[in-house]
């Protein structure tokens, strides 16, 4: 085994813990600096990791050993961080969405191309057992030739336990945007390729309460939609229904089903990377457990970050940038066809990412 590789984080904030527990204690990773706008966090951080130095954003940017950038910085700043590390010919690994707009996106993808440095982008659940076991009994033929899914997230909203919600009602945030990389990642390792949308969204409160920190009971402007939904037309045919909302309380709903000509799968959330995925077979008389088939055992965030380390140039990231800009083409696609009231085909063309077989935890954490 070489030496580890090099990563730099930007941005500590609460998603960032999540990484830190995968990262800072793998074998094949380093975490070599860290930094965030507020500099005090940055230095406690790297007080808890050995041999990470604690940074300005501009100086980890510039660090020569940083092989790759770790961007969890919020929605806004991706393509501002992204751009600047792959200026500094460095890889990017960047919290989902790719950019708030598709054109960042877009530019962040080429200039990495020209420069000759990968990108990858979250969410990697989907590299998990559960999404990863339901794609595989597809591919197996268990329910036959898949003709349509339903993808549901419904919460009141992030403003309730985020002790700074601003981002998630800001351009960049909303349902669709936050939430639904999680959900047409999965449809895409599920179905394949979008080719075409439909959408329709409202934004039916002019404000949101924080209901948690230091700011509770503070009020914030909603400046984007909040319920989103629409229809993906599949490159194969197959048609998906999708719904993202903060509006709502609760739902019983399936985070994902798909319908085949001989069975029905239930899929787990998206949101997790294990779960039960469900099976009722045409005829049959009841729902059957699957074990799992296939995914990272026991993953958890940042194994894409390891997965796009360990890729070479025959199997490209299974979490990577042209996935990450199809689905960002996708979200904007469908807010652009809800607010033009029109059906919008994509621009971008990508392939499924390759499967990921069953693979034990101690194989993927050494």
């Amino acid at each position: 085994m070489g030496d580890p590789h090099r990563v730099g984080v930007v941005g500590l904030g609460v998603i960032s813990r999540a990484y830190l527990d995968t990262l800072a204690n793998h074998p094949a990773v380093s975490i070599a600096a860290v930094a965030d706008l507020d500099a005090s966090r940055s230095a406690a951080v790297a007080a808890m990791i050995p041999g990470a130095e604690a940074l300005s954003v501009p100086r980890l940017l510039d660090r020569p050993d940083v092989q790759t950038v770790l961007n969890l910085t919020i929605p806004a700043a991706h393509a501002e961080i992204s751009l600047g590390a792959i200026d500094a010919g460095k890889n990017v690994y960047v919290e989902k969405p790719l950019a708030v707009t598709f054109q960042d996106g877009g530019t962040i993808i080429s200039r990495a191309a020209s420069a000759g440095v990968r990108v990858g982008c979250a969410p990697d659940t989907v590299l998990g057992t559960g999404t990863q076991t339901a794609r595989a009994a597809i591919d197996d033929g268990l329910i036959g030739r898949p003709l349509s899914a339903s993808a549901v997230m419904v919460t009141p909203g992030h403003e309730r336990w985020h002790p700074q919600p601003d981002f998630y009602y800001a351009p960049g945030g909303g349902p669709l945007l936050d939430m639904g990389p999680y959900y047409i990642s999965a449809l895409v390792h599920l179905l394949g390729p979008v080719r075409a949308v439909v959408g329709a969204a409202s934004r039916l409160r002019a404000e949101r309460v924080i209901g948690s920190g230091p700011r509770t009971g503070q009020r914030i402007p909603v400046q984007v939609d909040s319920h989103v939904t629409g229809v993906l037309e599949h490159a194969d045919g197959a048609l998906s229904t999708i719904t993202t909302s903060f509006d709502g309380v609760a739902t019983s709903a399936a985070p994902i089903e798909v319908h085949g000509e001989t069975g029905t799968l239930a899929v787990p959330d998206p949101n997790v990377f294990d779960g039960e995925v469900r099976l009722f077979a045409l005829g049959g008389g009841e729902w059957r457990v699957l074990e799992p088939l296939a995914g990272y055992v026991g993953a958890s965030r940042g194994v894409g970050l390891i997965d796009l380390v360990r890729a070479d140039g025959e199997r490209p990231p299974r979490a990577g940038g042209d996935l990450a800009l199809h689905v960002l083409d996708t979200m904007t696609a469908l807010l652009r066809s809800a607010a033009e009231g029109r059906r919008i085909e994509l621009t971008t063309v990508v392939r499924r990412p390759a499967p990921v077989p069953l693979t034990p935890v101690e194989d993927w954490t050494a």
